[in-house]
């Protein structure tokens, strides 16, 4: 039981890892001026869906990780 709650520990740790990495910073810089005319191209809708649907999913990892973490501590002391 506790290997399980380990696996998935690790699962939704590099789950998280991936999705923060994957959101781009609220100061964009020089990258954000360059890719400004692909926004103009392809519409900023679709831009702001899939920074909606990170944000998302990253709260749903984290919530999850720190309930696995509790899970798997009281798993070990006990």
């Amino acid at each position: 039981m506790t290997i399980l709650f380990k696996i998935l520990l690790v699962i939704v740790s590099l789950g998280l890892i991936a999705t923060v990495l994957l959101q781009s910073g609220k100061s964009a810089g020089l990258s954000g001026s360059i890719t400004g005319g692909a926004e103009q191209l392809f519409g900023k809708s679709k831009a702001r869906g899939m920074e909606a649907l990170l944000e998302k999913v990253t709260v749903g990892l984290a919530v999850s990780f720190i309930i696995l973490s509790v899970i798997v501590a009281y798993l070990v002391k006990g």
